[in-house]
């Protein structure tokens, strides 16, 4: 009995296909990567300072050679490499410029 309960929960990891043999259920399948060079650290971000705002190089790739910006968790220094999911989303900058205050609102805190 014990034995049917183990082969009754490996039926049920395999799956059939129309056009496959046997595929395992939860099969894990990776995008490709493209590898890009860090340049240049521009900014450190976040609340405790946890994000790195970096420039980086993409070496391969149908970007390759196109410097942009992105944000890293963790550390990191000039000349990692870093590998990257997608290379056509550039990061906002950070800090931004000085703040433009509506017209008339007074010191921003809300006007009565």
């Amino acid at each position: 009995m014990a034995k049917e309960g183990m082969k009754e929960g490996k039926e049920r990891f395999v799956k059939k296909g129309e056009n496959e043999d046997l595929k395992v259920e939860g099969e894990v399948r990776f995008s490709e990567g493209y590898p890009a060079e860090v340049k240049e650290i521009v900014a450190r971000g976040g609340t405790r300072g946890e994000l790195t705002q970096v420039m980086c190089q993409i070496l391969d790739g149908p970007d390759r050679n196109k410097a942009i910006r992105r944000n890293v968790k963790g550390p990191v220094r000039v000349g990692d490499i870093l590998v990257l999911l997608e290379t056509e989303i550039e990061a906002q900058r950070m800090g931004g410029g000085p703040r433009r205050s509506s017209e008339g609102s007074g010191s921003g805190r809300g006007s009565r």
